[in-house]
């Protein structure tokens, strides 16, 4: 077995090397498991956005755990323990899982696993999310694994921590391009407004006097009237907040991802590939379609796991949406299905246009194509 050191240096590579928080779990508990000879692990993190709990990660789950609402975040033991403060870095061991309680007696549905170590992710006295580790007869851990597992709960807590920083950077910069466009609406408006104020002024002293010089001014305030009203919607168009609460795209759609994971128990990846600096409404039009396509996936899929991937380049952005579910056939797709027509026509609102590929037993993928 390798020394402490090195496991811990291992967990640290995989999460600097990671493109996000959930592979970087992934990489830990397989990291983890491994090492200290156990079989299965995963992690709740609490959602800063709405305040729920969603199994970000998961390694090996026995068929019981592996149905979606065994893993909503509806409250369990180690989550309520967690909440109340009785589960700390200083007294991790093992405890009964009480997800898996009522299946304990059928060994097909549990692969024999009962209790289950859980760390707590904390930094700086906020709570994160929780790490539970086990395997099947569920030993004892010795005060040095106990301590290894402190020590790497530690190194999670500061990345995921990091991740949320970044996020909170990202949504200061769109604040601050907001506030910028106020002062853009004030200055450029209100002097519009000023201008043409004053040629109606000038206008009205010249009625039934000189028809020309009337003209000629109203047709000015006509024109900068017209100048003043595109302006006015191209800044209430940039600074509406929409559907992504004023949130960059990318991270509304993780939050979503989130959010679902958490009330559904399907596990919901985001991946964000490239930077995308779009328009208000095209980004509120990807955003709806991720949400109804999310939708269809809790309401109709019969699924697990669903992945929903961002990616950018210079000419375009794509949004893909897939799950691992029961499939349909498109040819056949129901005059009712209100939801997959609404994705259509948001995704040639948005100057762009959506596919949907699906087989029966081999789950769904919408794709939305929009330019750049």
């Amino acid at each position: 077995m390798p020394s402490q050191l090195e496991i811990v240096g291992e967990v640290a590579e995989a999460l600097t090397t990671s493109h996000s928080v959930e592979q970087a779990l992934d990489k830990t508990l397989e990291l983890v498991t491994g090492l200290l000879g156990l079989e299965t692990g995963w992690v709740w993190l609490f959602d800063p956005d709405t305040g729920h709990i969603y199994a970000a990660a998961a390694r090996n789950l026995p068929p019981y755990l592996q149905e979606p609402v065994r893993m909503s975040g509806a409250p369990c033991w180690c989550i309520n323990e967690f909440r109340d403060g009785s589960l700390s870095a200083r007294n991790i061991d093992v405890m009964e899982c009480s997800r898996l309680r009522p299946a304990v007696r059928d060994a097909d549905l549990t692969h024999g696993l009962a209790h289950h170590a859980s760390v707590p992710l904390v930094f700086q006295g906020k709570q994160l999310g929780i790490m539970n580790i086990t395997a099947p007869a569920m030993r004892r851990l010795t005060k040095s694994e106990l301590s290894l597992l402190a020590t790497i709960g530690l190194q999670v807590s500061i990345a995921i921590e990091r991740a949320r920083l970044a996020e909170e950077s990202a949504m200061l910069v769109r604040a601050d391009e907001r506030a910028r466009l106020a002062r853009d609406i004030h200055d450029t408006l209100a002097q519009g407004l000023a201008a043409l104020t004053l040629q109606i002024e000038t206008a009205l002293q010249h009625v039934g006097r000189n028809p020309d010089r009337v003209r000629e001014r109203m047709e000015k305030a006509l024109a900068t009237a017209r100048a003043s009203l595109d302006e006015a919607r191209r800044s209430v168009t940039a600074l509406r907040a929409g559907a992504t609460a004023g949130k960059p795209l990318a991270q509304a759609l993780a939050s979503l991802a989130r959010e679902l994971t958490s009330e559904s128990g399907i596990r919901v990846s985001f991946d964000a590939r490239g930077a995308c600096e779009l328009d208000a409404a095209t980004e509120e039009e990807l955003f709806r379609i991720a949400q109804q396509a999310l939708t269809n996936v809790r309401q109709h899929a019969h699924a697990k796991t669903a992945a929903v991937t961002l990616e950018c380049t210079r000419r375009q952005a794509k949004l893909n949406i897939e799950d691992d579910g029961i499939g349909f056939d498109v040819r056949r797709v129901a005059p009712e299905r209100h939801g997959i027509t609404g994705m259509r026509e948001r995704a040639r609102a948005a100057g762009g246009s959506l596919r949907i590929e699906s087989k029966a037993k081999r789950g769904t993928r919408v794709i939305a194509t929009v330019r750049r």
